[in-house]
């Protein structure tokens, strides 16, 4: 590969009354990246149809969020954050299907997944990306199986909702906090993790969101130094290289001030990734 394919699109960036950042991070990550001069190509994504996200949520509270009639994750039911859904979706999905295609690697710059339910979003979360993109990539045909690793500090509860909603089986879901490893030992968490992608060898693909929030100074983290998580994300794309499962990757949580100490650590993920992925095969 000659780049990392980014899937962005400025129609993904929103502006609730949050104290959270990650309905604008995107912009600033991907600006963060090109200044840096890492190899990275923009590709336009495909923004989702109510018609796929609703393949993981109810139909009423897909068109109610839409509408704008219904609260979305920042429980809000501002028409921007409404707008920006079916693009933040659609980014991630996009994504999903570009690194099904070329058989490596692609990276969509979103947050906001992982604690949306099938019939309700909180957290920061309004539709599961995660779930949402899982679905539709089954729908095509294109897989047997999808791996979830969830790297966010935070449980993936929405995501565990959905698999029991739809009685799924074909979904192996790791979420960090329940399942990785103790959720305050390094140690343990970096010795383990490379077990834990492996586990994901019988997987067509894999969706891991490589949350920032576990950093040790993150104000709702975190247990992992800035060299620890680059060794995380390390580990995450040379065990899924070494084992050929595609993996598409997004940057989940992540609320240290100033906000350049989160940029400094979605920068270290992608460095990881384009060592794997472009360095490695030049």
């Amino acid at each position: 590969m000659n780049f990392i394919d980014v899937y962005f699109s400025p129609k993904q960036i929103s502006n609730p009354e949050s104290s959270s950042p990650s309905p604008r991070k995107p912009e600033w990550v991907l600006a963060d990246w090109v200044e840096k001069n890492l190899p990275i190509r923009t590709v336009d994504p495909i923004p989702a149809t109510r018609e796929q996200i609703a393949l993981a949520h109810n139909r009423g509270y897909v068109d109610g969020v839409l509408d704008c009639l219904l609260p979305n994750g920042f429980r809000g039911r501002q028409k921007d954050v409404a707008d920006s859904l079916p693009w933040t979706t659609g980014s991630f999905l996009s994504a999903a299907r570009g690194a099904l295609d070329n058989g490596l690697v692609a990276c969509s710059p979103t947050s906001g997944f992982h604690h949306a339910a099938y019939e309700s979003g909180y957290g920061y979360c309004t539709f599961n990306g995660l779930m949402i993109t899982a679905m539709a990539v089954k729908a095509d045909g294109s897989i047997r199986r999808v791996g979830i690793l969830d790297c966010d500090q935070h449980y993936g509860d929405g995501t565990d909702e959905i698999v029991k909603q739809f009685g799924i089986d074909w979904i192996c879901h790791v979420s960090h906090e329940y399942g990785v490893s103790s959720n305050t030992n390094a140690n343990r968490f970096i010795d383990g993790l490379p077990a834990v992608v492996r586990g994901f060898a019988d997987c067509d693909l894999l969706l891991y969101q490589a949350g920032a929030d576990q950093h040790i100074n993150d104000p709702l983290g975190g247990f992992l130094t800035t060299a620890e998580l680059a060794e995380r994300d390390r580990i995450v794309f040379s065990v899924a290289k070494e084992i050929g499962i595609p993996v598409v990757w997004n940057l989940a949580g992540g609320y240290q001030q100033p906000v350049e100490r989160v940029l400094e650590i979605h920068r270290n993920t992608m460095a990881a990734c384009v060592a794997e992925y472009v360095v490695s095969e030049q």
